[in-house]
């Protein structure tokens, strides 16, 4: 019987879905999924890959990704967690800078207070810092091809729609195996490369749960 694994890189798959309107996201069931993609094919595992959350910092949003995670794997044992990392970068916002720009070069009175406040505000928002995901493509793209090498699956499953993914589908479509991207997103680069893009839309995930 055909061996299959589903890749899942956990936040383009959660914006994807967000976007698309699917509701719920934490009691979605990814033995469910995993069963509904792939019909009459044999499941041999399903890996969801995602950024670690440092609890220093970040204690409510650290708590909230741990429930989430275990409760994924709590679903199958075919389920498996791998994580990448976040590291913090500044960033610039440039609509605090022009707000800044326009109030100096203003030519009109207007109440102090109101200045004021204006002022406070486009400086408490001029710099600020993001989590970035960083590692978790590289990963998918490895464990993609190094288990197409050691011949641990005939058909992936790539829930993905970011054409970075391009070079590994390619590669383990040279090693003789089957890639279908599947997302709620559309990527003209990843269906191009892959066997077949599946697009899911919000109704399809009614029976997830």
């Amino acid at each position: 019987m055909e061996r299959c694994i589903l890749f899942i890189d956990g936040n383009n798959w959660y914006h994807s879905l967000k976007d698309t309107g699917v509701s719920a996201q934490g009691n979605l069931s990814y033995a469910r999924i995993s069963q509904k993609l792939i019909q009459h094919r044999q499941w041999t595992g399903t890996r969801y890959y995602i950024g670690r959350v440092q609890q220093v910092g970040n204690v409510d949003l650290y708590a909230a990704q741990r429930r989430f995670l275990n409760r994924i794997k709590s679903q199958d044992r075919r389920i498996s967690t791998h994580l990448g990392r976040l590291e913090p970068r500044p960033f610039k916002n440039p609509a605090a800078d022009e707000l800044l720009r326009y109030l100096t070069k203003l030519d009109i009175r207007i109440d102090t207070g109101v200045y004021q406040d204006l002022l406070a505000l486009a400086n408490r928002h001029r710099k600020g810092e993001v989590q970035v995901e960083k590692a978790v493509d590289v990963m998918i793209a490895v464990d993609m091809v190094i288990m197409a090498e050691r011949d641990e699956y005939d058909t992936a499953y790539l829930l993905s729609a970011d054409g970075d993914f391009t070079p590994a589908v390619e590669a383990a479509r040279n090693l003789g195996k089957r890639v279908f991207a599947v997302s709620p997103s559309f990527s003209s680069k990843l269906s191009q490369s892959c066997n077949t893009f599946i697009r899911l839309r919000r109704g399809w995930f009614s029976d997830c749960y």
